[in-house]
C-alpha cells in the first residue's frame, strides 16, 4: 500500500520571522518518495508558506485520511494566542496580533491524527517558539496526541536578528539522500548527533506512539502531562484524577471486557483504523460503540474519556458517507461539552460545531437538512467559530430548504 507525505514549511513573512522554514524544502524536495515514507511508493504533498489556515487544514485532513502510512515533514514556528492561550503553527500572514485568525491551531493536527495509529503515524518536527510559546512549552510540553509516534526538535527564537536554518529538519533530509531511510528513533539520533551544538538547550522529542509522550532537554527528561495525571492536555479541560495503573487506560477509555484490571490491552484505535481502511465502516462503529459505552458507564456521559469515542463515531459516519449520522453525532458532543460549563471559544467545542456545520452542508436530504438546521443555527449562536459568517451561512441555507417545502 502506497505511503502519504505531507511536507509542510511555514513561517510568517517579514520581521515576524523566526526561521527561514521554506528553506528546508528543495532538500526534501531531492528525497525519494519512497524513503520520504518508508513505504514502497508514496504519494507526496508539498506547502511551502502557505496563507490560510483553512486551506493547511484541507491538505490535511485528506493527508490524515488517506489509507496507508503517513508522515508528516512540519518545519516552522510557534506562537501562544494572548486570548486563549493556545499554541498555533505561524503561518505567511501571522502577525502577534492575528495569531487566532491567521495562524494554524496546533490542536487542529492533534485532531486530524487522532483516528490514526502510531504504528503508521509519524511527525518529524524542526520548529522555532517565540518567547510566550516557548514558556509554555517548558510548562507543559507539545502535545501531539497519544496516537501519533513523534520525533524532532522545538528551538527558542528570541536573541536572533535574521531568521534561523532548520538545521535539524535538514540534517534529516541529508541523510535521507543517501536512499536509506532506517527506523525514525535511529534517524533522529543520527540528526542530533550531527548538530550536537545547533540543539543544545532545545526541546528534544522522541517517542514512538503510546500514553506517555515526552520531550527531553539538556536537563533531562520532562512528561507531558495527560489527562488525570496533575495537567491540562493541550486544548482540554483536566479530566477527574485517575489513579496510577489506570493512568493508559484513561486516555483510550476504559478497558476491554476480559481484560486484566490494571492492564492495557491491544489499543482499540488501531483495529478502528485498520477496519476503516478495509472499508468494514460497520465494524468500526461497532468498535467504537462498545468503548463509548463502557466509558459512559465507568466515567459519565459528559467526560472526557466518553466524549472521545462520541467523537470517534462522528468521524466513522463522516467516513462511511453518512453525513446526517455525523452531523447529528457533533452536534451532540457541542451541546453535552457546553452543558457541562465548557467556553463557547473552547477548541473542542468549535471543533465540534465546525464538524458539525461541514457535515449538514454534506447532507442531500432536504428533510433531513431541515431537521438538523434549527439545531446547528442554535449552536451558532452561541459558538459563531472562527470564520467569519458562519452563522448567516445557516441562516440562508436553512432558508433556502425551508421555502423549497
Amino acid at each position: 500500500m502506497p505511503g502519504t507525505v505531507l511536507l509542510l514549511a511555514a513561517s510568517p513573512l517579514g520581521r515576524g520571522r523566526l526561521v527561514d522554514a521554506a528553506g528546508v524544502l528543495p532538500v526534501l524536495a531531492a528525497v525519494a518518495p519512497a524513503v520520504l515514507s518508508g513505504t514502497d511508493t508514496a504519494n507526496v504533498v508539498e506547502l511551502a508558506d502557505p496563507l490560510e489556515p483553512q486551506a493547511v487544514l484541507t491538505r490535511l485532513r485528506a493527508a490524515a485520511a488517506a489509507p496507508g502510512p503517513l508522515t508528516l515533514y512540519l518545519t516552522g514556528q510557534l506562537h501562544l494566542d494572548r486570548r486563549q492561550h493556545r499554541l498555533h503553527l505561524g503561518l505567511a500572514r501571522t502577525t502577534p496580533a492575528t495569531v487566532r485568525y491567521t495562524a494554524l491551531p496546533w490542536q487542529w493536527i492533534r485532531e486530524e491524527l487522532r483516528l490514526r495509529s502510531a504504528a503508521d503515524t509519524a511527525l518529524v518536527l524542526d520548529l522555532h517558539a517565540d518567547p510566550e510559546a516557548w514558556r509554555h512549552l517548558t510548562e507543559r510540553g507539545l502535545d501531539c496526541g497519544p496516537h501519533t509516534a513523534v520525533y524532532g526538535r522545538v528551538a527558542p527564537g528570541a536573541g536572533r536578528r535574521r531568521p534561523a536554518e532548520p538545521v535539524y529538519m535538514k540534517t534529516v533530509a541529508t541523510l535521507l539522500r543517501s536512499g536509506h531511510r532506517p527506523a525514525l528513533d535511529v534517524l533522529h539520533q543520527q540528526a542530533l548527533s550531527r548538530v550536537p551544538e545547533e540543539t543544545r538547550g532545545n526541546l528534544l522529542l522522541a517517542h514512538a506512539g503510546g500514553y506517555a509522550p515526552g520531550f527531553s532537554t539538556a536537563g533531562g527528561f520532562v512528561p507531558v502531562p495527560l489527562p488525570g495525571a496533575g495537567g491540562p492536555v493541550e486544548g482540554l479541560p483536566p479530566a477527574p484524577p485517575v489513579p496510577g495503573p489506570r493512568l493508559a487506560e484513561s486516555a483510550v477509555g476504559p478497558r476491554g471486557a476480559g481484560a486484566a484490571p490494571g492492564s492495557r490491552g491491544a489499543d482499540p484505535h488501531v483495529a478502528i483504523s485498520d477496519a476503516v481502511q478495509g472499508g468494514r465502516h460497520g465494524e468500526a462503529d461497532s468498535v467504537a460503540a462498545r468503548y463509548e459505552q463502557e466509558a459512559v458507564r465507568a466515567y459519565g456521559a459528559g467526560s472526557e474519556q466518553a466524549l472521545h469515542w462520541s467523537e470517534v463515531r462522528a468521524d466513522l459516519a463522516m467516513f462511511a458517507g453518512d453525513p446526517v449520522r455525523s452531523c447529528r453525532a457533533w452536534l451532540a458532543v457541542a451541546e453535552t461539552r457546553l452543558g457541562a460549563g465548557q467556553a463557547v471559544d473552547a477548541p473542542a467545542v468549535e471543533a465540534a460545531v465546525d464538524r458539525a456545520h461541514h457535515q449538514w452542508a454534506r447532507i442531500k436530504d432536504t428533510a433531513r437538512a431541515r431537521e438538523l438546521g434549527p439545531a446547528l443555527a442554535r449552536l451558532r449562536l452561541s459558538v459563531p467559530g472562527r470564520r467569519s459568517g458562519a452563522l448567516e451561512n445557516v441562516q440562508r441555507q436553512l432558508g433556502r430548504l425551508q421555502a423549497a417545502q
